[in-house]
């Protein structure tokens, strides 16, 4: 897990960010209606991440974005289901993410 407190957060890239918030959004999904516990972590470090992720001024340009993708994320969560969103296709968002920073940690 991220180090919250540090300044870790605000060293990664914009896909290594998303990265993270996509690998809790997968957590999220995996245990939605199967383990509560689990599942409510994992929504609450998505959220954190989120934020943390909106309070980086390197990505002043890219908000409106990350607080849509933030915005269908809890409309899956919630069940509210204004946009029709599914948690599983919501992580297909963050997979480019993933694969781009995996393939990055791979040639390190």
């Amino acid at each position: 897990m991220v180090n919250l407190q540090g300044n870790r957060w605000y060293s990664m890239s914009l896909p290594e960010q998303l990265a993270n918030i996509g690998s809790e959004v997968g957590r999220a999904a995996k245990w939605q209606g199967k383990d509560e516990e689990k599942f409510k972590g994992a929504v609450t470090r998505a959220s954190e991440l989120f934020d943390l992720t909106l309070e980086d001024q390197r990505w002043r340009g890219r908000l409106f974005e990350i607080g849509r993708v933030k915005e269908l994320f809890y409309d899956g969560i919630l069940g509210k289901n204004k946009y029709r969103t599914d948690l599983k296709d919501l992580e297909k968002y963050f997979y480019p993410f993933m694969s781009f920073v995996a393939r990055q940690h791979t040639f390190r």
